[in-house]
């Protein structure tokens, strides 16, 4: 799943190609009974509601709330998307396919392929992650936004600008651990909500802090030299000290290489970000740790149902 480093990498993106663009038209190939899904595009009433609501309205802003995207449309419209697991934005000119044409990675054996293919053959839109276009906006530039989204999992829907921040979407998301007022106080008082709870798993828990998974929180606590299974109510103040800088110092390393493309991740423009070259624990079991004088290996194993990577030797 995208974590922070890519939603915020999709987000500059996003901000230096369709702000003051006026959206034309908008497609999509979901549809389901789902009732959990009935206020998204994948419910074909609402897809309608959607459609008529955002045709013809100008871009003024994109912001980022923990995972979440959102587009911020005139005339008090927000359109909020969640990438979940596979999804990602993408940038460029597609044209419209009939029948749709086949997916060049028939071994993942995803299904057939999108109706929605790049305008050229050559772009690095064409990456084989990047042929499962669910959600098309056409834009006024003639360009379009499609939601490349391999196993459909996304979420897009519409809120009204003025109250986005207290609906069931966003209301119940932690502080912003990149932002100026995220100190080691807060992260503290953060961290005191689930005395019980191991690290690894509250540091995930989107309610305590905003936009840390599964790749992160593992790098996180390498750095910090903390295991995974320690208890909120045992760690000293030294170690959390220590997982406060590790925070701020892994999600702006993972944004400054682009995000982690270690599966289906792209930014806007089809390419793969480059963090996942630079992984210290994570996927790395059996190999030798990387921290200096340490003579551990990297070991994996199950916490709350996730994979957890970790050192041997130097995270207690």
């Amino acid at each position: 799943m995208p974590e922070l480093p890519e939603v915020e990498t999709t987000i500059r993106g996003l901000r230096n190609t369709i702000l003051g663009l006026t959206i034309k038209d908008v497609w999509t190939d979901l549809s389901t009974k789902d009732k959990r899904k009935r206020d998204t595009v994948a419910d074909v009433k609402f897809f309608k509601i959607f459609k008529k609501k955002v045709s013809n309205k100008k871009i003024t802003s994109v912001e980022r709330r923990a995972k979440n995207i959102l587009i911020n449309l005139s005339r008090n419209k927000t359109i909020l998307i969640h990438l979940k697991m596979t999804g990602h934005l993408l940038y460029g000119k597609y044209k419209f396919t009939s029948p749709p044409a086949p997916l060049l990675n028939k071994e993942r054996g995803l299904g057939r392929g999108s109706a929605w293919v790049p305008a050229e053959n050559k772009s690095p839109l064409n990456d084989p992650y990047n042929r499962f276009i669910h959600t098309v906006f056409t834009l006024s530039n003639h360009k379009h936004l499609a939601l490349s989204d391999a196993r459909k999992f996304g979420k897009i829907t519409l809120l009204d600008t003025k109250t986005a921040y207290t609906t069931k979407h966003l209301n119940n998301i932690g502080p912003e651990p990149l932002e100026k007022n995220f100190t080691l106080e807060k992260l503290k008082e953060r961290l005191n909500k689930k005395p019980n709870g191991k690290i690894k798993t509250v540091l995930m828990d989107q309610s305590i802090i905003a936009g840390i998974g599964n790749i992160y929180s593992d790098e996180i606590l390498w750095r910090a030299s903390v295991y995974p299974e320690r208890k909120i109510s045992k760690l000293k103040d030294g170690e959390i000290n220590l997982i406060f800088k590790a925070i701020k110092e892994t999600l702006t390393k993972g944004i400054d290489f682009g995000g982690d493309s270690m599966s289906d991740y792209r930014n806007i423009y089809g390419l793969p970000g480059k963090f996942q070259l630079h992984h210290e624990a994570y996927r790395r079991t059996g190999e030798k740790c990387g921290k200096p004088n340490c003579q551990g290996v990297i070991k994996r194993k199950k916490i709350n149902g996730r994979n957890t990577h970790f050192c041997s030797v130097h995270q207690k």
